[in-house]
C-alpha cells in the first residue's frame, strides 16, 4: 500500500509519497459501516433500475400493459395483473470461512497457549510470581498426537484428558489473579469467555463420550461459526454462514436468509415467494427448488396461489405421467442456473473462502459477493447487446457498400 504508485494514483494523491495514505484498519471500518442490509438495498435499487431500462428498451412499461388510445394513459387489466408470471429459483449454500479444520485436541492446545500467554502477561504487568505451568510437557504431549499418522481413539482421549487438565489448572491461576483485583484487558476478556465455554463443551463430551454438543465452538478467534452439514463428497461439513439465495428469470440473485446457525431451508420458501410478489405485483408461475423445499405446507401454499412447484407430484402416477416427466426434466435443467451462480461466486468473487475475521464483516463479504455477481451479469448483458448492435451496423454498412458498387 505504501510503495504502490498505482494505488496512490487511484485514491487521488497529487504525487508519490512514502507515508501510507490510510491506516490498515480503515477498510475494516468501512466494512463495519456497510451492513448486509445496506448492500442488499443497493442491490435491489440496481436491479430495479436495470429492469426499468430493459422494459423501456423493449417498448413496455413496468406493468407490461399496453397504452390506451387517446390520452396515452395505461388501462389497468385486472385479469392480467392476477396472472402468475416469471420464475423463482431458490437454493441454499454455505460460505466457508478461512479457519483451520477444528479438532478437539488442537482447539484445546490453542486454548492452553492463550491461557499461558495471558498468565505471563499478568505476571509481567503486575509483578507477580509466575506459577509452574509445565509448558514444554504440554506442548510435547500435543505434538505426540499431532504428528502421528494413525490416531487411535485411546490415544486421542488420553491427549484430550491431559490438555483439559492443563487448561483447568491455568483457569484456576487466572481466577486467583482476578480474585486478587487484577483485571484482564478487553481483548483478553472475550477470549477467556470463549475458552471457558470451550472447556465446558469439551469436558462434557469427554465425560459422556459423545462427539456433538449444542452451539459447538469450532474456532476460538471466531466463536460464532458453526459446523454446517452439507453432505457433499468433497466437503461433507463446512464452517461458515449458511444462506438462501433466490434467482429471478434474468439470473439476478438476492439473499433471502442468512445465519451462522444451521436451519431448515423449507421455512424460507413462503417468505421468498411473498417478497417476489411485493417486488413484481404477482406471484411466480413456477418455483424451482430442491427436494427439501417440497414439504406438504409449501406444496399447499403453492397450490393455493396457482404456483407450480418443481419436482414430482405426490401420490400415484397420473395419466399425464410422460408429460409431467418432461416438465420435471426441463425444471431440473433450468435449476442448474442457481448452481452455476454459486460456482461463479465461489470461484471468482470471493465467496469460496471468506477471509474477514469479524462477525459483521463476514456477512458483509457474503453480501458483497452476491452484489458483485449481479453487477457482472448486468455488464455481460449490456456487452452482448452492444456486440449485437455492432454486428447489425456492420452488416448494414456492408449492404450499403454493395449497393454503391
Amino acid at each position: 500500500m505504501t510503495e504502490n504508485p498505482y494505488y496512490q494514483y487511484f485514491v487521488g494523491l497529487p504525487g508519490y509519497q512514502e507515508n501510507p495514505p490510510i491506516d490498515a484498519s480503515t477498510l475494516v471500518l468501512f466494512r463495519k459501516r456497510l451492513k448486509p442490509d445496506v448492500i442488499m438495498e443497493a442491490n435491489e435499487y440496481i436491479l430495479a433500475t436495470t429492469k426499468e431500462k430493459e422494459a423501456k428498451s423493449d417498448g413496455k412499461d413496468d406493468n407490461n400493459t399496453p397504452l390506451a388510445s387517446g390520452d396515452g394513459t395505461a388501462e389497468p387489466d385486472n385479469s392480467k395483473a392476477s396472472e402468475n408470471r416469471g420464475t423463482l429459483m431458490l437454493d441454499a449454500t454455505c460460505a466457508p470461512s478461512n479457519i483451520r479444520y477444528p479438532q478437539d485436541f488442537s482447539l484445546l492446545n490453542e486454548a492452553r497457549e492463550i491461557l499461558e500467554t495471558t498468565i505471563i502477561r499478568f505476571c509481567k504487568t503486575y509483578g507477580l510470581i509466575r506459577p509452574i505451568m509445565y509448558r514444554r510437557q504440554a506442548r510435547k504431549n500435543y505434538l505426540a498426537l499431532a504428528k502421528t499418522k494413525k490416531r487411535s481413539t485411546k490415544k486421542i482421549r488420553a491427549t484430550i484428558c491431559k490438555q483439559l487438565a492443563y487448561i483447568r489448572r491455568d483457569i484456576k491461576y487466572l481466577e486467583g489473579f482476578m480474585s486478587g483485583g487484577y483485571a484482564p484487558s478487553m481483548k483478553e476478556i472475550s477470549l477467556l469467555l470463549t475458552i471457558y465455554k470451550l472447556y465446558e463443551q469439551q469436558n462434557y463430551m469427554y465425560q459422556n463420550k459423545v462427539h456433538s454438543v449444542t452451539d459447538r465452538i469450532v474456532s476460538i478467534s471466531q466463536p460464532w461459526l458453526r459446523p454446517i452439514v452439507r453432505g457433499k463428497t468433497k466437503t461433507p461439513v463446512e464452517f461458515g454462514a449458511k444462506f438462501d439465495l433466490s434467482l429471478d428469470e434474468n439470473g439476478y440473485g438476492r439473499i433471502e436468509k442468512i445465519s451462522y446457525d444451521a436451519y431448515n431451508e423449507s421455512t424460507v420458501l413462503t417468505d421468498a415467494i411473498n417478497r417476489f410478489r411485493e417486488r413484481t405485483g404477482y406471484y411466480p408461475e413456477r418455483v424451482l427448488a430442491d427436494q427439501i423445499y417440497r414439504t406438504r405446507d409449501n406444496r399447499s401454499f403453492c397450490k393455493l396461489h396457482g404456483i407450480r412447484l418443481s419436482g414430482p407430484k405426490l401420490g400415484r402416477p397420473s395419466e399425464t405421467a410422460k408429460a409431467d416427466k418432461k416438465v420435471e426434466y426441463q425444471d431440473n435443467t433450468d435449476r442448474i442456473e442457481i448452481k452455476r451462480t454459486f460456482s461463479l461466486s465461489k470461484r471468482c468473487y470471493g465467496m469460496g473462502l471468506i477471509r474477514t475475521k469479524l462477525e459483521e464483516t463476514t456477512l458483509t463479504s457474503i453480501a458483497l459477493s452476491v452484489f458483485v455477481t449481479n453487477l457482472f451479469k448486468i455488464q455481460a448483458r449490456i456487452l452482448s447487446a452492444l456486440t449485437l448492435l455492432i454486428r447489425v451496423l456492420r452488416l448494414k454498412s456492408a449492404d450499403l457498400e454493395l449497393e454503391a458498387v
